[in-house]
């Protein structure tokens, strides 16, 4: 089953809501746009909300060292080759089992598995945690406490900063594996010359916009109803197409099973 996240889907594609019924919406980069809205991947609030959960972490120290280390960037890497949303160096990330770490999912997931750790190694104090975090625990036990690197000083205070504060997170979605409801091998080209060539309706303005989609052309300007239109059938499509898949599969395995 596709579990279809209708306004979000909506406000993907640029697309406030039913009062913009009467204004025209350029199809422009639609096509990116569309992919992107399908896939309906989880938004970043939800990872924290998972992970703070996962590992009993306080969901706002995770926020707050995300928001000091990347800024919420998925693709952040910094000059000594710590990479993601949480920063985590690549030997870091092995030991965590992360093995990508521009996944939001993978990346959030090991920060904060990391932060659990620490927060036990020091007894809850999250000072001495976000210490380690940043300049490791190796340098917290060699000076008794929060190392006197101007960095990490001011690391440890930016954190305890925004901890006071309610994070906001920038409006995006997290690309990840296990988070799509649509096989990344989805055909988009196909499933749109499928509705361009197969709705024979007159004035169909949605299957003119998936032959515009389909073959470039973004000069043409199409209604909040052509855009709503267009999706109802596009997820249509994939629903089919899915269930054909899913139809041979069983096919091919009933198939097996007799030999």
């Amino acid at each position: 089953m596709i579990e279809v996240r209708w306004n979000q889907n909506l406000a993907a594609l640029g697309v406030a809501g039913s009062s913009a019924s009467s204004k025209p919406v350029s199809s422009g980069s639609f096509q990116t746009k569309l992919q992107a809205a399908v896939s309906a991947p989880a938004d970043l609030e939800d990872i924290f909300s998972r992970a703070a959960q996962k590992y009993q972490v306080p969901e706002n120290l995770l926020k707050a060292v995300a928001k000091v280390e990347s800024n919420f960037q998925a693709d952040a890497v910094s000059s000594a080759g710590a990479t993601g949303i949480m920063q985590l160096m690549p030997s870091t990330a092995k030991g965590l089992g992360v093995t990508d770490s521009t996944d939001p999912e993978q990346n959030i997931m090991g920060g904060a598995k990391m932060l659990s750790q620490l927060l036990s190694q020091y007894d809850g104090d999250i000072k001495l945690t976000l210490a380690a975090y940043n300049a490791g625990a190796g340098n917290v036990a060699k000076y008794g406490g929060v190392p006197p690197f101007a960095e990490t000083q001011a690391y440890v205070k930016k954190v305890m900063q925004y901890l006071d504060e309610d994070i906001a997170i920038p409006q995006t979605t997290a690309s990840s594996s296990e988070s799509s409801g649509v096989s990344s091998g989805t055909d988009l080209s196909g499933l749109l010359g499928t509705l361009a060539a197969g709705s024979n309706t007159a004035g169909n303005s949605a299957a003119d916009l998936a032959a515009q989609v389909l073959f470039g052309e973004t000069d043409k300007e199409y209604t909040y109803e052509d855009y709503q239109l267009f999706l109802d059938m596009y997820l249509s499509q994939i629903q089919l197409s899915i269930a054909e898949q899913w139809q041979q599969n069983d096919s091919d395995n009933t198939a097996q099973f007799w030999l």
